[in-house]
């Protein structure tokens, strides 16, 4: 079985703009631009079965579509670097879409993940990068922004056992839906259209 987890998408003008960050760092593996994600919750390897009800589940999650944007750039790793990635905007509802589907996996038997959620996109993974050469990297992109996307949907993304960074396939896809109006509820007759005068 493949190793599973859900993401979200990069929006092809995001990704464009993270493409242009690649370069300039020895010893860096730079993902493949199809590949980029943000990754909501690594599942890992299970059976069908257990897959079949992650996906159950998953459908049933109802919460609004919502914009962020890719901000900043770091790493993981400090004494020893081994990964470069662009941050994501702090967005609530980001946040709680990705607590939903944690609970989900909890409900289903999976161990909490340990790792506290920092969402991010993975740029390129260091196998014998300096720190020095990581952090002049770093030094002169840290103003690195996007314009704000739309995330309109999640996906459930495998990948086949590597070394990391894809390829991946997207096994499933959950909608979001459209922000509800927030103006108060009208009357049948408010909706009505006005009489012609005519």
């Amino acid at each position: 079985m493949p190793r599973l987890f859900t993401a979200l998408e990069i929006p092809r003008n995001a990704a464009m703009s993270l493409s242009l960050l690649r370069g300039g760092l020895p010893g860096a593996r730079w993902i493949d631009v199809e590949n980029y994600h943000i990754t909501l919750r690594f599942i890992g390897d299970v059976d069908g079965r257990t897959a079949d009800e992650i996906v159950d589940r998953l459908d049933r999650i109802d919460r609004p579509e919502f914009q962020l944007r890719l901000e900043g750039i770091g790493s993981f790793g400090s004494k020893k670097p081994h990964s470069v990635w662009a941050g994501v905007s702090q967005t609530p509802d980001m946040f709680a879409l990705q607590g939903e589907i944690e609970r989900i996996c909890q409900r289903i038997g999976l161990q909490p993940d340990p790792r506290k959620f920092t969402p991010h996109v993975t740029l390129a993974r260091l196998k014998s990068s300096r720190v020095d050469d990581v952090v002049h990297y770093l030094s002169g992109r840290g103003n690195f922004y996007t314009a704000p996307f739309t995330v309109g949907r999640f996906v459930l993304l495998s990948s086949r056992e590597s070394v990391g960074g894809g390829p991946y396939l997207t096994e499933e896809i959950f909608p979001l839906h459209e922000p509800r109006s927030t103006f108060p509820a009208l009357g049948n007759n408010a909706l009505q259209p006005a009489k012609s005068m005519v």
